[in-house]
């Protein structure tokens, strides 16, 4: 009896061997902060597909992460990606990243940008953006939605000024307070807004404007079609004001349902409710831009840098020295 045949052997795939179309392909389905930490270690040609494809990082998302902004250095991993962009970059969404320094260099790096989203940004000022949005005259949409640091000087009219293609904003507050006993302009972010003439779309949550600014909008915003003003109270949707808004295609009224709302809801604070005191969280930005010291490997241990072990309990000084154990 002639003895069973061998088993047959298992094909391997030699994942380094795989043409750069196929790996670039991969890629672009991964997210960006995915491939900051993972994809670009696997070998040397998918360490050249990760970081010498500019194509790849053309449209730079980073958002989704919110979860891990005490754990990873947005800030490293945000110059990092507009770099890999070698100039192409049109559209960055970030989040938990970004100073004033870090929009100039996005500014000198990316000058056909057309979208910019930022969102919980703190560490950008009215000043920083007055500056570097000069740099974008190309932007079509901008989002500064939870960056609590940005609103006054009249940053918006400079804004409407540099972008004259501008169609989407967003400016989402994290909750809605009412400064009338304070003296405080609820209408001067209205006004800067109002320069914004191309607007197609404009989200407005939780912002203290009254009828009188949004009256400004509508009458210099022609071409305005949605708009969205949930949880800004001291409007009064009156006759005059819906006259107004009848020529759009969607209106979200102060008072309309948040249930697909994209960030937690809060409860309105008014002026003569308890003193309220809203936390300005700050991030230090621990890059350099422009160092020599690059890592030309790109090593994501060092988006771990500035992490320290202070404040954490036992469980998650565990996960972060497992992190970095892993990525040396």
């Amino acid at each position: 009896m002639p003895p069973p045949p061998p088993p047959e052997e298992v094909e391997t795939r030699d994942w380094a061997e795989l043409p750069l179309d196929a790996i670039s392909a991969i890629l672009h389905k991964l997210d960006h902060v995915d491939i900051l930490m993972g994809p670009g270690q696997v070998c040397r040609s998918w360490r050249g597909a990760a970081r010498d494809e500019p194509e790849l990082w053309r449209r730079i998302d980073m958002l989704g992460h919110a979860e891990l902004f005490n754990e990873l250095n947005f800030h490293g991993m945000a110059q990092e990606a507009v770099r890999r962009s070698a100039g192409r970059c049109e559209a960055f969404w970030g989040e938990y990243a970004g100073d004033r320094d870090f929009l100039l260099y996005l500014g000198d790096q990316a000058p056909s940008l057309k979208s910019l989203r930022l969102i919980s940004c703190y560490n950008i000022f009215d000043e920083g953006l007055t500056e570097a949005i000069v740099k974008f005259p190309l932007l079509e949409e901008l989002e500064l939605s939870l960056c609590s640091n940005v609103g006054e000087s009249g940053v918006f009219g400079v804004v409407g000024n540099a972008c004259p293609q501008l169609k989407r904003f967003r400016f989402s507050k994290d909750v809605f307070y009412d400064f009338e006993a304070s003296g405080y302009d609820r209408d001067d972010e209205a006004l800067g807004i109002a320069s914004m003439r191309e607007l197609r779309s404009l989200q407005l949550f939780g912002n203290c404007l009254t009828n009188k600014g949004l009256t400004t909008i509508l009458d210099n915003c022609l071409h305005l079609e949605s708009l969205d003003i949930r949880h800004c109270f001291n409007v009064n949707m009156d006759e005059t004001l819906r006259a107004k808004c009848a020529k759009l295609s969607t209106l979200r009224p102060p008072h309309d349902s948040t249930d697909d709302y994209n960030f937690q809801v809060q409860e309105p604070v008014w002026a003569d409710s308890e003193p309220w005191s809203g936390d300005s969280m700050g991030y230090g930005s621990d890059y350099e831009l422009g160092s020599e010291d690059y890592d030309d490997y790109c090593d994501p241990s060092r988006y771990l840098d500035g992490v320290y072990e202070d404040g954490l309990d036992e469980e998650e000084r565990m996960i972060l020295r497992g992190m970095r154990a892993l990525m040396k």
